[in-house]
């Protein structure tokens, strides 16, 4: 199935469990983590089109269920991992570098707003997928063009025209996985690295950063916030197995520390039924959950 000159790179039954924030998840049939996009775009070409795949930055937003994952696992962290800027307002990124990497250099270039980034705890690649946001700032809102790579390993350029695009809502063409973007942002010489340092604590005062999560489980309703609806229907603290809803912020699930996937899906379906229940609210889901059940 798999080329010869990739196969010893590729591992196989990798446990998700290494790769998500929330430290839970069952195994991957087929787990690579490519040099370069020159070395993911011949990776891709190689791959017969019948294998599933699935792309992951830090693991966070994202719950794998205990019986794994069939198909392709790419992992992009730590190997899509180019930063520069390209001109006095424009900064090109890969889709592996950390969200908070882009708000601490662009801070050192005197840009933003960029500071928001800080408080998206994965990477550019899958902020784009979401259109993460943090502190009232959105991802798509600086967004000049994309680099995708299909199915077939080939490269495009697209621009936001080719995506709908809305809060925590991207759909674009099938099939295409983001490599990079061009962002665009303003002089903004005041900000400083204080500024970041200052988000970060009222985060850490706030959030139960620290703990395993994958930060935000739902989306906020219009006009609403997820966590008080949560907390308003006497939720906070309410327990599966070793998963439960943080103390610290209502819209946190924990893993304390042996919760399996499914006390964390059962405890996301609990907190939805519950707060339609009382308070007739649907909460829709910000985290993406993928994956066979055990």
């Amino acid at each position: 199935m798999i080329a010869a000159e990739f196969s010893a790179r590729v591992r196989h039954d990798e446990p998700m469990s290494k790769h998500t924030s929330w430290h839970a998840g069952g195994p991957a049939d087929l787990f690579f983590t490519p040099r370069d996009p020159m070395d993911l775009s011949s990776f891709l070409r190689q791959l017969p089109p019948e294998v599933p795949m699935l792309w992951v930055g830090l693991g966070s937003n994202l719950l794998v269920r205990d019986g794994g994952v069939r198909g392709a696992v790419v992992s992009t962290h730590g190997a899509l991992a180019g930063l520069e800027r390209l001109s006095s307002t424009r900064v090109y990124a890969e889709a592996g570098v950390p969200c908070a990497r882009i708000a601490r250099q662009c801070v050192k270039w005197g840009l933003g707003p960029a500071e928001f980034f800080a408080g998206i705890p994965g990477t550019l690649g899958g902020a784009l997928a979401m259109n993460a946001g943090a502190w009232g700032g959105e991802t798509w809102r600086h967004v000049v063009d994309v680099e995708v790579l299909d199915r077939g390993g080939r490269r495009h350029t697209r621009t936001p025209a080719d995506y709908d695009i809305a809060y925590r809502h991207v759909r674009g063409p099938a099939d295409e996985w983001f490599v990079a973007a061009r962002l665009e942002f303003e002089h903004k010489p005041g900000v400083s690295a204080d500024t970041i340092r200052d988000l970060l604590e009222k985060r850490r005062q706030t959030q139960p950063i620290g703990e395993w999560s994958c930060g935000s489980v739902f989306t906020n309703p219009p006009g609403d916030h997820a966590a008080r609806l949560i907390e308003s229907a006497g939720l906070k603290g309410f327990r599966i197995g070793d998963a439960s809803v943080s103390e610290k912020h209502a819209n946190f699930i924990i893993n304390h520390g042996t919760a399996r996937a499914a006390d964390i899906e059962a405890l996301i379906l609990h907190v939805q039924k519950t707060v339609a229940e009382v308070l007739h609210v649907h909460l829709k889901t910000e985290v993406r959950i993928v994956g066979e059940a055990a």
